[in-house]
């Protein structure tokens, strides 16, 4: 089985305030499936009150990241499934609930990991 990363950056959730209440749970529903499915690894979004730090070979810590990537921020789900197909599916029902896209990408398996 593979592993999944369903996510999508922050600017592209475009919600009402009074809506984002409805968008919670409806995205934690999901999870608790995936959880009692038994394909959950783990979830979550970054933690943008910590800057990025760019930590180099030799220790130095610079803070900021990479200057040329665009921002690393919005949700993030890690699914374990057997296919892409299904994986597909687990991020329809993502956009459904976050009501915007998800972006879904697979993790190349490296068996010394």
């Amino acid at each position: 089985m593979a592993k999944y990363l369903i996510s999508f950056p922050r600017a592209t959730m475009v919600v009402p305030d009074h809506e984002m209440g409805a968008v919670g749970r409806d995205a934690h529903a999901v999870i608790e499936e995936a959880k009692a499915a038994g394909v959950y690894v783990f979830g979550g979004g970054i933690d943008e009150a910590v800057p990025p730090v760019l930590v180099s070979a030799d220790g130095t810590v610079t803070t900021g990241g990479y200057p040329w990537a665009p921002t690393l921020d919005g949700g993030f789900t890690v699914l374990e499934l057997p296919s892409r197909d299904e994986a597909i599916a687990w991020a329809a029902r993502m956009a459904k609930a976050c009501r915007c896209d998800q972006e879904l990408r697979v993790f190349g398996f490296d068996p010394q990991s």
